[in-house]
């Protein structure tokens, strides 16, 4: 036997050595054992059949891969020698028995898209297969109460009431209150929006207001437009907690006002005090009191900035000035030069600068908001039976008793023009928009009559916008709210008589007040927060009723 084939049959030196697998397997070819049978004699030299030898090339690749093989195997049972059993345990059942075959467990590691990648190639079928090759997935857990269709309560909902066409729909599936929803919408748009047409063809208008609207991102400026216009008919307002629920009074409620730049309202009557609190619509907090010793509020006012407030009483000639930053009440007893025996009615110039009081014979004392000190005055034929402020501070509406209205200029105190409000007797109230639009004068016959501001200083005659007519007793309280869409009404001859009236139609809101609950009772007096979001009343039971105008988004 020569000596290279004894040495491969010895098995190893060292003990307990692994021989080679390749020798383990392959039959011994010295005894001439076959596959299946027992030993054989080998043949004699002259019966031999040599075989056909394949060429070079191919014996090359071949021992080339079988030696790469066998380093593989090689190293790859070296590595599992020093594994645990259970380390090659969990390895099968993750990843398979690959001993034989490690290609296939790259194939498995790549996964059917990186095949799939391979079959179809750069084609375009194969880039679409490759976009939507991505399985759905079936749900883990199926909920059988969700496919069950769920009922909106209709009834209960302050919002969802509205939508109802008849009192048998106390309950809709989402469906049908999504339907109803994109009904009311459409209704209130007047049809389907263009933004919202899907199948809306583009023409060249819609190329021209392309490039507007191009022109117009290269532009800078103040792009911000206001809310939609209040609608007319019905106003969608809540009744809130009552403003000074955590202070409550038996006696008349004199006055009410929102702080002009704090969510703060101000609650001052006949029990001697004036109250802050804090607006939230829940529970309105309360954040001072101020007590007046024998000195029943007949008026109380902010200032223009809402550092003071400013109290008058219904038999006193003192005029107290609550300084807000410091927490001084500062009592002013007597204004030089003016002879006034008792204090009452007085105005705020809306630029802060003025303090008009109202007093007796006709007069009308303007003094300055600083220093308190009397600049001049003016008079008018008959009682002053109210007066206010134009917008611009500039100018004095003065209603005498005897139904005719004064204009004064504030600076040279000169008479400007002077007109009758039509259909009046005798004049108890008037107030001017903030916008500089209106004039409103209310009589004892219960009518109101809107001015045009402009035919008011122009004209000895002025014709009126609008009557309001819908009160019966005396117009005391006149007041508009911030953006000139309402104009609010009241007397305090008559319990409920209180009316909400639309700007620019002058058409009364018919949802405002609610006749049945007559909670409202005699107002006295009345205020619409900075921002128009609240309105508040004061009657004579000793509460400033809170209301939550919904059209507006802020305080």
């Amino acid at each position: 036997m020569p000596p290279e084939r004894r040495s491969r049959a010895r098995p190893g030196r060292r003990t307990g050595a692994r021989p080679d697998r390749r020798a383990r397997m392959r039959p011994d070819r010295r005894a001439g054992i076959g596959p299946g049978g027992p030993p054989r004699k080998a043949a004699p030299s002259s019966q031999r059949k040599s075989p056909a030898r394949p060429s070079a090339a191919a014996t090359a690749v071949a021992v080339a891969v079988a030696e790469e093989r066998r380093l593989r195997q090689r190293n790859r049972l070296t590595v599992e020698e020093d594994k645990p059993a259970v380390e090659r345990c969990l390895e099968e059942l993750v990843f398979g028995d690959v001993e034989d075959d490690e290609n296939a467990l790259l194939r498995r590691l790549r996964g059917p898209r990186a095949q799939g990648q391979d079959d179809l190639g750069d084609s375009e079928v194969g880039k679409e297969a490759e976009d939507n090759f991505l399985p759905q997935k079936k749900p883990v857990w199926v909920d059988e109460e969700d496919e069950d269709e769920e009922m909106v309560d209709m009834v209960n909902s302050r919002f969802r009431k509205g939508m109802m066409k008849n009192n048998s729909e106390n309950k809709l599936s989402k469906d049908e209150l999504r339907k109803r929803l994109k009904e009311e919408f459409q209704h209130a748009m007047g049809g389907v929006p263009s933004w919202a047409e899907t199948n809306k063809r583009k023409t060249s208008s819609d190329d021209e207001s392309e490039e507007d609207e191009d022109d117009l991102l290269q532009r800078t400026g103040n792009f911000i437009s206001t809310s939609t216009s209040l609608p007319k008919g019905i106003l969608k307002m809540k009744n809130c907690q009552h403003a000074n629920a955590e202070r409550p009074t038996t006696a008349r409620i004199s006055s009410v006002q929102f702080h002009p730049r704090a969510q703060v309202v101000m609650v001052a009557g006949l029990d001697n005090a004036v109250s802050l609190f804090q607006v939230d619509g829940k529970t309105n907090p309360k954040i001072q009191s101020i007590y007046l010793e024998k000195f029943p509020i007949f008026k109380a006012c902010f200032s223009a900035n809402g550092e003071e407030v400013l109290a008058t009483s219904t038999h006193s000639k003192v005029l107290y000035v609550y300084d807000m930053l410091v927490g001084k009440l500062i009592p002013v007893h007597q204004v030089r030069g003016l002879k006034e025996k008792i204090v009452r009615s007085f105005e705020v110039s809306p630029d802060g600068s003025f303090l008009l009081i109202n007093g007796v014979a006709g007069y009308c004392h303007l003094l300055s908001m600083k220093t308190k000190e009397l600049i001049g005055s003016m008079k008018i034929n008959g009682r002053v039976a109210a007066s206010t402020f134009s917008s611009d501070s500039k100018k004095v509406y003065a209603s005498s008793g005897d139904g005719e209205v004064y204009v004064w200029d504030v600076n040279s105190r000169k008479c400007l023009n002077r007109f009758v409000d039509e259909g009046s007797l005798y004049g108890l109230s008037i107030t001017t928009s903030r916008n500089g639009q209106y004039v409103a004068c209310g009589s004892n016959c219960g009518v109101v009559n809107i001015y045009n501001q402009d035919s008011c200083l122009q004209e000895t005659n002025p014709k009126p916008i609008k009557a309001i007519m819908n009160l019966v007793t005396g117009v005391t309280s006149l007041a508009f709210n911030p953006t000139t869409e309402i104009l609010a009404v009241a007397s305090e001859k008559m319990k409920e008589a209180v009316r909400l009236v639309h700007l620019p139609s002058c058409t009364v809101f018919s949802n405002f007040p609610v006749v049945k609950k007559k909670n409202i009772s005699l107002v006295h007096t009345m205020d619409f927060s900075p921002r128009s979001g609240y309105f508040a009343l004061g009657n004579e039971k000793g509460k400033a009723l809170l209301y939550r105008l919904h059209h507006y988004s802020d305080f």
